[in-house]
């Protein structure tokens, strides 16, 4: 790869981690292409060489995000600990997740409202293999007798739904820590299975 090829990915790095910051901060609607040039110090239509619109930025902020969050759960699965331990690592990782990633992981809930018909194939590409790296531990788990549940689709539905649901109302300022609601939370979800 050339010097130049770096210096444009770099820079798009750059850009997506900082639209990724404003997303959070404003939300989708609120994170402008003027407010995250201007935090980076470039003009719109700076951006504009990077990203073909609004729209081709955000799906990068996602993808990025998306992309993050599988490899971290790929780790986890490959943890040389029990099952019910890789998965109480995975809650913990997804909650993160939707409290510190918030408005770019809270795509990955409706898709099809927020990206394009050709972005959207992708995204649901990399949601399903999201959703069934949590099948893995699960199924695992049933094998190995340290899960007693025999519908495992219906149980990571749940465990998904009830951790997305934290997007709702978690407040910075409520009663818990993120980290002290990630180990209530997989205390409490770990029954689901056991």
């Amino acid at each position: 790869m050339k010097l130049s090829e770096k210096r444009v990915l770099k820079k798009k790095e750059q850009i997506i981690l900082s639209a990724i910051k404003i997303m959070n901060r404003k939300g989708y609607n609120g994170a402008t292409m003027e407010e995250i040039a201007a935090e980076l110090l470039m003009t719109k239509g700076a951006l504009y060489y990077y990203f073909k619109n609004k729209e081709d930025l955000i799906y990068q902020c996602h993808e990025l995000v998306l992309t993050n969050a599988i490899e971290e759960l790929q780790a986890h699965l490959e943890e040389p600990v029990s099952y019910e331990t890789r998965l109480r690592n995975m809650i913990k990782t997804h909650i993160a997740y939707a409290i510190k990633e918030k408005e770019t992981f809270n795509m990955i809930l409706k898709p099809d409202e927020t990206f394009s018909s050709e972005q959207l194939k992708p995204i649901l590409l990399k949601r399903q293999k999201y959703a069934h790296q949590f099948d893995t531990v699960i199924k695992e788990g049933m094998k190995a007798k340290e899960f007693t549940i025999t519908e495992l689709k219906i149980a990571r539905m749940i465990l998904l739904g009830s951790m997305n649901w934290i997007q709702q109302w978690y407040q910075p300022d409520g009663k818990f820590n993120v980290e002290e609601l990630q180990n209530v939370y997989a205390d409490y979800l770990l029954k689901v299975v056991k």
